[in-house]
């Protein structure tokens, strides 16, 4: 068996969940057009027991918050997760957005990356969207840092190129244990897979300032008693401001319907049955600036 860990890491909004979801050939972290979609850090297994004639690969691939430039101790938490990820991998794969010019925010990334001693490949994603010159140009950028060891021009929501360069990330699997059953693709919990389902559908359907305002906190979940059954779940969103609140629940509760309708749907498929979801709203003002919620909710280590 080969196995390794990978760190997908990168700036806000360059597709990494979309990245990690298409090499896992299926949906683990959640997406959506917002920057710092990703909050958590995001586990996804990939096994191929066939691998090279039966010797076996298991790539354990770690979706890291968006590396930005904190403006509340909830960013400065999960920018401390995203760079606390990058150290201990096997192969580092840093996405961007190829769609953007080169800024500071990518200088900053990289001079986190010259601190690691990882193996490191560049991803230049919506490469289908941009013209050769500026794919060279970007190119060129990175490769004079000496930092990578390949770079690829991929395309993370159709596809192009990811397999070649899932195929190159295998390269860098040592030989080592399987260190997840072959049948999961995420060790996440299906409860914080819930909340999350949730918190992508809040993106989804609110304004632009009130999605990274919000956290969803299961209440309750209660497997069906019989196999015809409903798994009961009750989960609250906690907002920022009053005034948030009444966007969220939305003019006759329009919004927050719609919210429950399409996270019910999703969270059925993941759990093969009938699912009934209450949602709550609740206020709890300045929580991103909460040491003491930021930590309670998970978003910074102990």
């Amino acid at each position: 068996m080969r196995s390794g860990f990978i760190a997908i890491a990168g700036r806000p909004n360059v597709g990494k969940s979309t990245l990690m979801n298409r090499m896992l050939g299926e949906k683990i972290a959640i997406t959506s057009s917002k920057p710092q979609t990703t909050l958590n850090r995001i586990t996804g297994i990939y096994t191929d027991l066939e691998y090279r004639g039966g010797e076996g690969l298991q790539m354990i691939f770690l979706d890291t918050p968006g590396i930005h430039k904190p403006h509340n101790k909830l960013g400065s938490a999960i920018n401390e997760t995203a760079v606390n990820t990058l150290s201990g991998v096997d192969v580092i794969l840093l996405l961007i957005d190829g769609t953007l010019d080169f800024g500071r925010g990518d200088e900053a990334v990289l001079r986190l990356l010259a601190d690691t001693d990882a193996p490191k490949i560049l991803a230049i994603n919506k490469s289908d969207l941009i013209g050769p010159e500026k794919y060279l140009e970007l190119y060129n950028k990175y490769d004079e840092t000496g930092l990578f060891d390949d770079i690829y021009g991929v395309s993370a929501l159709k596809g192009d190129n990811v397999g070649m360069l899932k195929d190159r990330l295998a390269g860098y699997m040592k030989e080592g244990p399987m260190y997840y059953p072959d049948d999961i693709a995420t060790d996440d919990p299906v409860r914080f897979i819930v909340s999350e389902i949730i918190r992508e559908k809040l993106m989804n359907y609110l304004e632009d300032e009130v999605p990274h305002g919000v956290f969803v906190e299961i209440e309750s979940f209660k497997e069906p008693e019989t196999v015809h059954g409903a798994t009961e779940i009750s989960a609250v969103i906690y907002c920022e401001k009053k005034s948030h609140k009444g966007i969220i629940i939305g003019k006759g509760g329009s919004k927050l319907k719609g919210v429950g309708k399409a996270a019910r749907l999703e969270i059925e498929e993941l759990l093969g049955g009938k699912v009934f979801l209450s949602l709550f709203v609740k206020v709890k003002e300045g929580w991103r600036d909460s040491e003491r919620t930021i930590r309670n909710w998970g978003y910074k280590d102990e």
